[in-house]
């Protein structure tokens, strides 16, 4: 590894940041395919939410949510900032030039809300003994449990090494700001091992995601699956729009201020029961709707003259990634239809290697959708702490491995193509 001077700074927002430069960081291609040296510190500022470091020392693929935009919508919109509890605390790294050759999303968190890796059992257990867990350092894109890079690095041959400085930074931040702990998560895994070989304990969790392999149209990929599988989902397709409901795929131009006001009362309605608090606001959907809007795939049900319900996708350069979904009226499997069936035509129709549907849900396997392994990252200041957690994680580790080859073995393909691959 070629040693390397850099700078690492605190940024606030992303407005100090130019988008061309963090975009070319993050491996923004567009859509469509278009060791560090000893650290110096300065305290964390008394009663504030914000960090300061000063650090000398001696690449990806089109993920949406890494992008200046996505990221930049969220802070704009208020949905992070202010009293939502991420606090926005960039990782800047500058060459000696002053040229930026890596950033990472990071945030100073007052909770665990919003994460999809959940901690809030070690937070309980260090505060029993006394501790603070909170304030602590999150790298991650906010409300969005998506696996993409969380290091980022300009290309080129010192990429490895700025991810290694950045890794080891955010461990030096915690430390001298008397942090409990930094996380990184829905990393990729080889950021997973560059973090593991630095002291990161490691975690691991399951999806589920549904691969295209090579097919022409939905029914060739009904065809893969096993006879009953094959009519279950033919029934739940014609039995979820069978109250007269149609389906429309908006994009571009079609993502208007009226659209977005019936998404974000689907959003409201739907996130008000299972979080009791949504995470974006109203101004996000417009923010984003204007920077990404040929990113962005919205799948609207409308009944009798209006909108009843919808499902918003972002589009990378080979995976459609659904996020939220919402409804006011329940119909049978529309949910189904919505996030599952429709993000499915849209990859075969575009020729995307695969759909992401988000966290959770073994529902999914019968829908064609197999488990994948997902991973974070670890730092734990105090040791105490760090050792109960690592003899938890390995036996996580092993559960979710264990799991799932148990799930995989249930998978609702034709056994005859299983053998034949």
């Amino acid at each position: 590894m070629t040693d390397i001077e850099l700078r690492i700074r605190i940024a606030p927002s992303l407005a100090d940041i130019p988008a061309a430069d963090w975009n070319v960081c993050a491996g923004q291609s567009g859509y469509p395919r278009s060791y560090p040296q000893p650290v110096s510190h300065q305290a964390l500022n008394p009663g504030e939410d914000n960090l300061s470091i000063q650090v000398s020392t001696r690449g990806q693929i089109d993920n949406p949510f890494v992008s200046h935009e996505f990221l930049s919508s969220l802070e704009l919109s208020h949905s992070v900032g202010g009293r939502s509890g991420w606090q926005p605390q960039y990782l800047i790294a500058e060459d000696a030039d002053g040229g930026l050759a890596g950033v990472a999303p990071c945030y100073l968190k007052s909770h665990s809300q919003g994460e999809y890796v959940f901690d809030q059992g070690w937070a309980e257990a260090f505060e029993r003994a006394g501790g603070d867990y909170y304030p602590k350092l999150q790298v991650a894109v906010p409300f969005t449990p998506v696996t993409g890079p969380r290091l980022l690095a300009r290309p080129g041959p010192q990429a490895e090494a700025v991810r290694g400085a950045l890794a080891d930074a955010l461990r030096d931040i915690t430390k001298a700001n008397q942090l409990s702990s930094a996380h990184v998560t829905f990393l990729t895994e080889s950021e997973w091992n560059l973090l593991g070989a630095r002291g990161y304990l490691q975690r691991t969790d399951q999806q589920f995601h549904w691969a295209n392999a090579g097919y022409a149209t939905f029914d060739d990929f009904l065809g893969a699956l096993a006879s009953r599988k094959r009519k279950a989902i033919k029934r739940e397709r014609k039995e979820a729009l069978s109250a007269g409901i149609e389906v429309h795929c908006l994009t571009g131009k079609d993502l208007t201020e009226d659209v977005w006001d019936a998404f974000f009362a689907f959003y409201m309605d739907t996130g008000s029961r299972k979080w009791g608090r949504p995470y974006l606001t109203r101004d996000f959907f417009s923010i984003v709707g204007e920077k990404m809007a040929d990113r962005i795939l919205l799948v609207m049900a409308r009944r009798a003259g209006r909108w009843i319900a919808g499902a918003i996708n972002f589009l990378g350069s080979d995976t459609i990634f659904g996020r939220n979904w919402g409804a006011l009226e329940h119909h049978p499997f529309l949910h189904f239809e919505l996030c599952y069936y429709q993000a499915i035509d849209y990859a075969i129709a575009h020729k995307l290697t695969s759909v992401e549907a988000g966290a959770q849900g073994e529902h999914k396997l019968a829908r064609g959708y197999l488990p994948h392994t997902t991973y974070s990252a670890h730092y734990i200041a105090n040791p105490g702490l760090r050792r109960a957690v690592a003899d938890y994680l390995a036996r996580e580790r092993a559960y979710v491995q264990a799991a799932g080859s148990e799930l995989a073995a249930a998978a609702p393909f034709r056994k005859d193509l299983i053998e034949q691959e």
